[in-house]
């Protein structure tokens, strides 16, 4: 029993921000923001526009372009770090809101940036472990709402998406393997400034830039050869390499350090800014929908959050 990547949607909020926009608010610039992080504008949820609204309109692109129902549709794993309430899980209200049958299950991941690879392990194992046939894997973010619009150093890097993807058993090649990790002793480096057990308010991002841009370049190039070692192929067999969108630095520095080409590497930063966890399958379904990602193809994805917590995954499509 092999897991495949059925099909994939998107959605992106209409109102966009762009450098110049920003630089009415704080003390930035344009050049500044591109020199720094590639980023040139990022789109911004509308006013009430939750986090579940935009995980169910990506996935109800990633069922039709599966060709499925809701009624298939066995499990749904959300990762999210902006879900709607504290609790029930966002998960549970994209259920309903899809209208999955009664006797199917949902739950959310929280690995912040790294939240898809973890929400595509998890779904991936539950269909190996027999509880399930068809599953959606949904990574979604209102960061907007934990940005400090006066801090430049943070808010300049994030905006607001939904990635998804239906995944199913199958009996040809698919998800050839998952590589998780995480390290505690890293947590305070990128964070927020609240949480439930510990005041009011959720808090604001906060990030020690220079320590976090260093780990995700050597944490990620690593992830990434763990996959390739661990199946046993090179970094000239991957066809398309879909990092974390955090910025097109990091991006471009992982990529030089495993030796992909950059017209190899999915690359969406500039227009779409850091979604998080929405990142990756935002790029999946763009690479899908521009003919670059074509079936048969070998794709590597990898991200790397707050714990610190990173992973990668190596895909047959």
């Amino acid at each position: 029993m092999n897991v495949r990547i059925a099909g994939t949607g998107s959605y992106l909020p209409v109102k966009t921000l762009s450098n110049d926009d920003l630089s009415k608010i704080m003390d930035t610039s344009h050049d500044w923001i591109v020199q720094r992080t590639g980023i040139h504008q990022r789109h911004i949820a509308a006013e009430g526009e939750l986090t579940s609204d935009m995980a169910t309109k990506a996935a109800e692109k990633a069922l039709k372009a599966a060709n499925v129902s809701a009624d298939d549709i066995d499990f749904i794993v959300c990762a999210t770090t902006t879900p709607d309430l504290t609790f029930p899980a966002t998960a549970v209200t994209i259920q309903a809101k899809l209208g999955l049958k009664k006797d199917s299950f949902a739950l959310d991941v929280q690995a912040v940036c790294s939240g898809f690879v973890y929400a595509l392990s998890v779904g991936n194992n539950f269909i190996k472990a027999g509880q399930g046939q068809k599953g959606l894997i949904i990574g979604a973010e209102k960061m907007s709402s934990l940005l400090d619009w006066t801090d430049r150093s943070t808010a300049v890097l994030f905006g607001d998406g939904a990635g998804a993807v239906v995944i199913e058993a199958t009996k040809e090649e698919g998800i050839l393997s998952t590589h998780l990790h995480s390290d505690g002793t890293l947590c305070d480096i990128l964070k927020t400034s609240g949480g439930a057990a510990q005041s009011e308010h959720v808090g604001k991002v906060t990030m020690e830039g220079r320590a976090v841009f260093k780990h995700a370049v050597i944490k990620l190039a690593q992830s990434v050869e763990e996959a390739l070692s661990h199946n046993n192929i090179s970094a000239d067999d991957i066809d398309w390499f879909v990092p974390h969108q955090a910025n097109e630095r990091i991006i471009d520095a992982v990529a030089d350090r495993l030796g992909f080409p950059l017209e190899k590497v999915i690359k969406t930063a500039r227009n779409q800014a850091n979604t998080s966890a929405a990142s990756i399958p935002l790029a999946l379904d763009d690479a899908v929908k521009n003919g670059k990602i074509q079936k048969g193809d070998l794709v590597v994805i990898d991200a790397l959050g707050a714990g610190l917590s990173w992973g990668s995954a190596l895909i047959k499509w």
